[in-house]
């Protein structure tokens, strides 16, 4: 599998939102967490369906969010990449917001079976 190009396919359907497209490159058992949240990882969802609304939720909440600037770095033999960007977008109440962040993939047999994202506070 080529974890780079998966990377990269995966930041350009984000920045598409495109959920069906994001979507078909995560497993069944697929972990989703997010950087805010009641416990120390954030939020977390566990499969597919979850992990799709909490993305739906995303784009809800930041409906032009993009994700530039990217780089990806891989380490192939334990099947993890990392995707850092600069995140930019303005919330429903008009705010703009711009954090660096990246997220953390694990993949298995092709498909990502963890996303865990970071994003710096911005005070």
């Amino acid at each position: 599998m080529d974890i780079r190009a998966a990377l990269v396919e995966l930041c350009d359907a984000f920045n598409a939102h495109d959920l069906d497209r994001i979507m078909s490159h995560f497993a069944e058992g697929c972990v989703l967490q997010m950087p805010r949240g009641a416990m120390p990882w954030g939020a977390r969802f566990e499969g597919r369906d979850s992990v799709r609304q909490a993305l739906a939720g995303r784009f809800e909440g930041l409906p032009d969010v993009h994700y530039g600037d990217a780089e990806h770095f891989v380490d192939e033999a334990a099947q993890t990449g990392i995707s850092k960007w600069t995140l930019t977008g303005t919330r429903g109440d008009g705010t703009r917001i711009e954090v660096n962040g990246c997220d953390f993939y694990r993949f298995r047999q092709g498909k990502v079976v963890l996303k865990d994202s970071f994003w710096k506070l911005v005070e």
